[in-house]
């Protein structure tokens, strides 16, 4: 047999099983990062990289995910089948190995798949250990192959139950209750994000969505077809929709450096923030790694040599930094690399030092035809690259104020802030409040022991729209960087958080519950996504969820968060209960102020995560950006409750 064609057979001799999967039931956030929202989405996205694995290796083009009535995931794609004959070594099928083994699959054997995504090799046998009933069927040579499992375990041998003229895989699972305790509900829009962001970074490839638990007016099911044509240039043509683009089209290359394909895509819109996304065979690098190394320093140095040699820089008192050539940049890094070593806290870090040098070639030789084509678009670079650098200078003054006045810079604590007795940051918690008269009415119903408050004046700037200078001098977010104790800017990174020096582990956003708090909440988000992101992602910020209503009758009292709960409460009192509507914080009193809100033992906090970067910087730039059009469709699809002015 020759070697090409060993190579492309795809058979049970392929799967390699590594090691049992005693621990998985016992210990799954080792696995899938956490039993909570994140890791039950974790395991739809892990049966869905299965297929990407088969699309990469050029076998499947059409996937179909399904959220069933119940909750349960059904996914299917066109691809080969996973084998069915009998592995030699662990004397079952094939397609048992896959589903029972951790660690087992064609992705480990290299002639299989050159490059494969997923959590690690962890693969489908972990979405099987922690799923109640899973469900496969293989559509393979013309015949139906099926087996079940329970937990884990098979609950037969793979069973031939009839003949197909098409090809494939089906796996259905339902999540096991007694893992994910805390919902087993799925979120369409978490999933819709991330079958997009499979779909650009796998161009050709058709995702199909279908939420089977909501229909459409016509009474047909929720669904979205997610391909594209031209993958990482429409993918940053979609997240910067909302921005102005100052040069004229998406600059992107596509090709292969040292067996490491690469392909960046980048724009320059008219923002101040830097927007980075970087991927690693379809797995979202948020911590980065050694392949976005290589594509800053392609880009600083190629740009760097350019406005040099244009002579734009003559007059700048100051050098320019690799910031400044980031500012106003939107730019999405996929490199598809054979045996990735990730590092770092969430292991979502590339450290393969042979990534650098192809990176850095292929964005210096892409950056440097394109500048050389666009003559004015080169120019408009540099001078954006020039005014970045002016503000940079004006903003590491307004920071190195705000750092004087922090308390490690012996300035003291904002005058507003009526802080905490306990000293232990793992203990305290910060409430940031809506307005002068509710701050007076937290600070009274408060635990002064361990809670903190912040009360803030009207609506904090807009920093999506402001340069970072203005941020830095505006009195709010003085107070709240003051209050927090962090400050921005290292040694190693003028843009990291010292979240070492955080004084409270719990950041609160506490805004009455309209339209005006909402906008309020929004502002502060904003704030927090784009320059002290690491406390999202560190899992520090949440928000505050006052009651609507207080229905009481005589001396009997219950609060209400939304309209059904307030009916539910009228019905059980009976005749004569009154309903007082709470328009604000500052019409409670301190008392139900803490039983509602502030009490550990009986408020709802809702912790702030983030599922999508990629999705969650475009929901920013949409909300809080200059375009008007895209927020007014967002917020007329997304507005339950909300009244809309026209």
């Amino acid at each position: 047999m020759s070697e090409e064609i060993k190579k492309n057979q795809y058979s049970a001799d392929s799967i390699q099983a590594l090691e049992g999967m005693e621990h998985v039931r016992m210990r799954p956030s080792m696995y899938i990062g956490d039993t909570g929202v994140r890791g039950l989405h974790h395991l739809v996205y892990e049966v869905v990289d299965n297929s990407i694995d088969e699309a990469l290796a050029g076998h499947c083009d059409n996937i179909q995910v399904f959220i069933k009535e119940d909750n349960s995931i059904s996914v299917e794609d066109n691809g080969r089948g996973i084998p069915v004959d009998i592995h030699k070594k662990e004397g079952v099928s094939a397609l048992e190995v896959v589903m029972t083994k951790i660690g087992a699959g064609g992705k480990f054997d290299k002639d299989s798949y050159k490059v494969s995504g997923g959590l690690h090799g962890v693969g489908v046998s972990c979405v099987n250990a922690l799923s109640d009933h899973l469900h496969a069927i293989v559509y393979r040579d013309g015949k139906v192959y099926e087996q079940e499992y329970e937990r884990g375990k098979a609950l037969y041998p793979v069973k031939q139950t009839g003949t197909t003229d098409k090809r494939g895989t089906k796996v259905t699972f339902k999540p096991d209750a007694t893992i994910f305790t805390q919902t087993l509900e799925y979120s369409y829009d978490t999933l819709a994000a991330r079958m997009r962001e499979l779909a650009f970074l796998n161009k050709g490839i058709t995702i199909t969505l279908t939420d089977l638990r909501r229909s459409n007016d016509d009474g047909t099911p929720v669904s979205e077809v997610f391909h594209s044509k031209e993958g990482l240039k429409e993918f940053v043509k979609f997240l910067d929709g909302n921005r102005l683009q100052i040069i004229g089209d998406v600059i992107h290359m596509e090709n292969e450096k040292g067996e490491i394909p690469v392909e960046v895509a980048l724009i320059y819109n008219d923002s101040y923030s830097e927007n980075i996304f970087s991927y690693v065979n379809n797995i979202n690098t948020h911590e980065g790694g050694t392949h976005l190394q290589g594509f800053r320093m392609g880009l600083t140095r190629t740009l760097k040599k350019y406005a040099d040699n244009s002579g734009l820089l003559e007059k700048l008192k100051f050098e320019i930094t690799g910031d400044d050539f980031r500012e106003g940049l939107t730019a999405i890094i996929s490199v598809k690399v054979a045996e990735p070593q990730f590092e770092g806290q969430t292991k979502t870090k590339l450290g393969n030092r042979e990534v650098v040098s192809p990176v850095s070639q292929a964005v210096s030789e892409m950056l440097e035809n394109y500048l050389e084509e666009n003559p004015n678009d080169a120019k408009i670079i540099v001078q954006k690259v020039i005014l970045a650098a002016q503000a940079r200078h004006a903003a590491k003054k307004a920071r190195e104020m705000v750092q004087r006045k922090t308390v490690l810079g012996g300035g003291g604590l904002p005058g507003k802030l009526s802080d905490c007795s306990e000293q232990d940051p793992e203990k305290c918690e910060i409430f940031l409040v809506e307005g002068d008269s509710a701050g007076g009415t937290a600070k009274q119903g408060r635990d002064r022991a361990f809670q903190a408050i912040l009360p803030l004046r009207g609506k904090i700037l807009n920093v999506e729209k402001a340069m970072h200078h203005k941020v830095f001098e505006n009195e709010e977010i003085k107070n709240i960087f003051t209050a927090l104790g962090v400050t921005i800017g290292t040694a190693e990174d003028s843009k990291a958080l010292n979240l070492e020096k955080l004084r409270y582990h719990k950041v609160v956003i506490m805004c009455d519950a309209d339209v005006d708090g909402s906008h309020i909440s929004t502002l502060i988000l904003t704030f927090f996504f784009r320059f002290m992101k690491e406390l999202i992602e560190n899992g520090h910020v949440y928000i505050a969820t006052p009651p609507l209503y207080m229905v009481k009758k005589g001396n009997k009292k219950e609060y209400a968060w939304n309209d059904d709960q307030r009916d539910r409460a009228v019905q059980q009192m009976g005749g004569g209960a009154s309903i007082q509507r709470y328009k604000g914080l500052g019409e409670m009193n301190a008392e139900q102020l803490w039983e509602t809100t502030l009490n550990p033992e009986f408020r709802t906090l809702r912790q702030v995560t983030i599922d999508s970067l990629t999705e969650a910087d475009r929901i920013f730039s949409m909300l809080m950006g200059d375009e008007v059009p895209p927020r007014r469709e967002f917020i007329e699809k997304n507005a339950v409750y909300a009244k809309i002015d026209a």
